[in-house]
């Protein structure tokens, strides 16, 4: 549905999107994750057509988007960044522009109009002008729009920029659900958006992508993916970890808190000797030297630890501790 070639742009001697390709399907939610800058909305605005790229190519729906713009733009609905709108049009005839927009009219456009209002909960402000809204309503105004023709693509930059908690919740809910049909790609820079509502991940920085696969994927490349993290009572911390270290598949225990005569700890796995089962053998260990067990769990992996590993500036990687 969508697929980006080798593509490149660049301003003047900075070069903000160097060499990128990927794809999205139908039935794909694809999550282009990176830090402020990385090159995201750069890429979202050559894959719409806003800007044309230095070098590569971009189709949808399997027209160019260089050489076939509108049969292209056709195809997908877009959410810009930052939501722009028409400040004096109110939102229901900001609705019925983008219908007409899109060639609906007479009964297909009313029932356009109708679906997005709902879907994206605009009732109570139908014919409030859009410079009056909140910037979560022009949001969702915005977001309205981007729906408004069903299109099977769907291209959304920062999609949840500027609402609530509560708001949050229902877009990331909304677009999981659209994208059981269509194919969807959104840029973010938030890690919870992507765990809760893609399928597939992107991570981009400093214009390149530095990992490509689902969010289990790539939690599995985290430092923790694997551990077994415990609460123990009866054993001090030294003991604990030096008796630990005799485990089978252990490498190395790392004590996180004591508090309240209790330990936590997290038990790293010897991967190059890993079989799955070192949560079992910590907690026979635990039974043999009769420590109360109070808590054990195999930690499946962090985004945000391998979000950070892949997307810090050189100079702060050297100087981590």
């Amino acid at each position: 549905m969508i697929k980006v070639e080798n593509l490149s742009k660049a301003f003047g001697p900075k070069l903000a999107v160097n060499d990128v390709s990927f794809s999205v399907e139908r039935g794909e939610v694809l999550g282009f994750l990176g830090p402020n800058g990385a090159g995201k909305s750069t890429t979202m605005r050559i894959v719409t057509g806003f800007y044309p790229p230095t070098s590569g190519r971009v189709t949808v729906g399997g027209f160019d988007i260089v050489e076939n713009p509108i049969a292209a733009k056709r195809l997908f609905g877009y959410l810009p960044e930052n939501a722009p709108g028409y400040a004096d049009m109110t939102v229901d005839g900001f609705l019925k522009f983008a219908a007409e927009l899109r060639g609906l009219q007479g009964e297909a456009r009313k029932q356009a109009i109708n679906r997005v209002i709902e879907l994206c909960h605009l009732g109570n402000v139908l014919y409030q002008s859009i410079d009056t809204l909140s910037k979560g309503y022009k949001h969702r105004t915005c977001l309205a729009q981007s729906l408004i023709h069903d299109p099977d693509i769907l291209i959304m930059d920062e999609p949840t920029d500027g609402l609530d908690p509560n708001q949050k919740h229902e877009v990331r809910n909304l677009i999981k659900r659209m994208g059981e049909n269509k194919a969807i790609i959104f840029s973010t820079h938030i890690l919870e958006e992507v765990e809760a509502a893609c399928s597939r991940v992107i991570i981009i920085d400093r214009g390149r992508i530095v990992a490509n696969g689902t969010p289990q994927e790539l939690k599995a490349r985290s430092d923790v993916a694997g551990a077994v993290r415990i609460h123990v009572r009866g054993v001090a911390a030294a003991a604990l970890k030096e008796q630990l270290a005799q485990a089978s598949g252990v490498a190395k225990t790392e004590i996180l808190r004591e508090a309240g005569g209790g330990i936590e700890a997290r038990v790293y796995p010897d991967k190059a000797k890993a079989n799955g089962g070192l949560t079992r053998s910590v907690a026979e260990l635990a039974a043999q030297q009769k420590w109360r067990l109070d808590e054990i769990y195999t930690e499946e992996g962090r985004l945000d630890e391998v979000f950070h590993s892949l997307t810090l500036p050189d100079t702060v990687k050297g100087g981590a501790t």
